[in-house]
């Protein structure tokens, strides 16, 4: 039984014995993991063409978060594709079945999803060796019961849920109708004030705005730099704690403007929040925000005339939050 490192085990460790394809069946999944995943397997075997197939067993009957259905349609590449069940029963079985070509290599079945929950730190899980070839039989026989992700057809098949309604309900017990508009706000604002918040400056100690980091980080022609790169830089009360993911694991921030945002920690002691696909996503969507053009600098006075110097964040799980970045 595998209990511990399961993340290099089951999901990177076969390519090293030349398994080059990977067959995921997997009750819920999210895309904040399939990029992660994809970009370790391109960092560690860069020279090697690994391919990940995935079938989301849940969202007949729950749906699916707008924020993995797109970002599941992004990452969709000739190292990736993604089906939901949309058909007869759902299924909430996890198995992974490594090939080498048409050769089974290893399987694994077990209690992980297909989370970076599940295949970090926060919970504990067990996974066990599985007969490959069994395992990629059974993706087989359910694939016809599923739709890929990028078909047309997908959204009337299943429920795509919009942002945050749907992942604060994930994490609440509660599971009450929303009505209309004004009903789904205030029960948005209602479960905000349960979550844990953090508020982050982005004013330095003296109550100015960094002119060559922060949110002005790509600010330095002399580097060459792409002039919108910016970060969030979390104070040290904040960077030292547990709030947000250790360095090195993916997760979503959901701006209360309704645009997602994949993100990860960096720099020295992980104090810093940057856009993992792109370090000047951040900056070009503060900037669009504010009413800065792109590529300029940001200044103090930009934040005071858009009437807020800060970002409240509140943590929804261990890869969502909710940014809320309104007057």
């Amino acid at each position: 039984m595998l209990t511990e490192n399961l993340f290099d085990r089951v999901l990177l460790a076969p390519v090293r014995q030349n398994a080059d394809t990977l067959y995921i069946v997997s009750g819920y999944a999210t895309a904040t993991m399939a990029h992660r995943h994809l970009q370790e397997l391109n960092k560690r075997f860069r020279q090697r063409s690994v391919r990940v197939e995935l079938i989301v067993g849940m969202t007949v009957q729950e749906g699916l978060s707008d924020k993995d259905h797109q970002g599941f349609r992004e990452l969709v590449s000739d190292s990736f594709s993604c089906r939901y069940i949309a058909y007869n029963q759902p299924v909430h079985t996890k198995t992974f079945a490594w090939y080498s070509g048409d050769d089974p290599n290893v399987g694994f079945t077990g209690s992980a999803n297909y989370t970076q929950a599940a295949f970090g730190l926060a919970r504990r899980e067990a996974m066990i060796e599985h007969d490959a070839e069994e395992a990629r039989d059974y993706f087989d026989l359910i694939r016809q019961d599923t739709i890929d992700c990028h078909d047309p057809q997908a959204k009337s098949q299943i429920v795509i849920h919009s942002e945050p309604e749907y992942s604060m309900r994930q994490a609440n017990e509660d599971d009450l109708e929303v009505e209309g508009e004004e009903e789904a706000v205030a029960r948005i604002d209602g479960q905000l004030k349960r979550l844990p918040h953090q508020r982050i400056s982005f004013l330095d100690r003296l109550g100015n705005l960094p002119q060559r980091s922060g949110l002005n980080w790509g600010q330095r022609p002399e580097e060459g730099r792409e002039p919108n790169q910016a970060y969030i830089k979390l104070p040290s009360e904040v960077y030292s704690t547990d709030y947000f993911p250790p360095r090195g694991d993916q997760f979503t921030i959901l701006t209360d403007d309704g645009k997602p945002l994949i993100c990860v920690r960096a720099q020295d002691h992980a104090k810093a929040i940057h856009t993992s696909l792109n370090n000047s996503d951040m900056g070009c969507y503060f900037r669009e925000r504010i009413g800065v053009p792109l590529g300029s600098p940001v200044s103090t006075e930009d934040l005071a005339k858009y009437g807020r110097t800060d970002v409240d964040f509140y943590k929804i799980d261990e890869e969502t939050y909710y940014m809320d970045f309104s007057i």
